[in-house]
C-alpha cells in the first residue's frame, strides 16, 4: 500500500531528522514560513540523490538474489566497495576513513531495503520478482555510483563541516524523496544512508 503524499512528507522529515545528529534543534530554530529565508541551492542535494540513486539498486540487487543462495550479507563484496571508495577518496584527496563510514551507512542502507523485499516477497509470494536481473549488471552501475558519490562528498566538505550542515541536508533529502517518489522503505533507507554526511 502507497502512502499518500502529505503523510509521506511528514514521514520523511521525521526520519531524516533522526537520522541526522543536531537537525532536529536547527529545524526547530529555522524560521517557519518560506518568505522569511531566501535559501540558495542546496549544495548537498547532489549527495543525497546519489545516494537515493544508489539505494534504488536495492531492488536489483535482491530481485538477483531472490530464491538463490546468495546471502543479503556479503562481507567479502562489502570490504571490496569499501577498500575502493576508501582508495578513490585518498586519490582525490579527500578523508579515506570518513569515505568509510558513509559507504558502510550506504551499504546498511542497500541491505536494509532487501532484508524488508524479502520478507514481503516470502509473505506475498505473488509479489516476488518473476525476472532476475543480472547481478554483475548491477553491481557495475553501483560501482559508477560510487564514484560519483566519492566525489560529491569530496566536493561538499565545507557544507558538511558547516553548523548548517543539518538543516540543509534535511532539505535535501526533502526534496530527494519528492523527486524519486519514495515510498516509506526507500525514505526509512534514505535516512539511514545520510547518518554521517554531516560531520558535526
Amino acid at each position: 500500500m502507497r502512502i499518500s503524499t502529505p503523510h509521506r512528507t511528514v514521514l520523511t522529515a521525521a526520519a531524516v531528522l533522526l537520522a541526522v545528529p543536531g537537525t532536529a534543534a536547527a529545524a526547530s530554530a529555522a524560521p517557519r514560513h518560506p518568505d522569511d529565508v531566501v535559501r540558495p541551492a542546496d549544495p548537498l542535494q547532489p549527495v543525497a540523490a546519489l545516494a537515493a540513486d544508489r539505494l534504488a539498486t536495492a531492488d536489483l540487487v535482491a530481485a538477483a538474489k531472490w530464491g538463490t543462495d546468495s546471502p543479503i550479507d556479503d562481507p567479502a563484496r562489502e570490504q571490496q566497495v569499501l577498500d575502493t571508495v576508501a582508495a578513490q577518496a585518498q586519490q582525490i584527496g579527500a578523508d579515506p576513513d570518513e569515505t568509510r563510514r558513509v559507504f558502510r551507512d550506504q551499504i546498511e542502507a542497500n541491505k536494509l531495503v532487501q532484508r524488508a523485499l524479502f520478507a514481503e516477497w516470502t509473505a506475498h509470494p505473488d509479489r516476488a520478482p518473476t525476472t532476475k536481473p543480472d547481478l554483475s549488471v548491477v553491481r557495475a552501475t553501483i560501482n559508477r555510483i560510487n564514484t560519483d558519490l566519492v566525489r560529491s562528498l569530496a566536493d561538499t566538505t565545507p557544507e558538511r563541516v558547516s553548523p548548517s550542515c543539518g538543516p540543509e541536508l534535511f532539505v535535501a533529502a526533502v526534496e530527494v524523496h519528492h523527486e524519486k517518489h519514495q515510498d516509506l522503505l526507500h525514505t526509512t533507507a534514505l535516512a539511514r544512508s545520510l547518518a554521517h554526511i554531516c560531520r558535526g
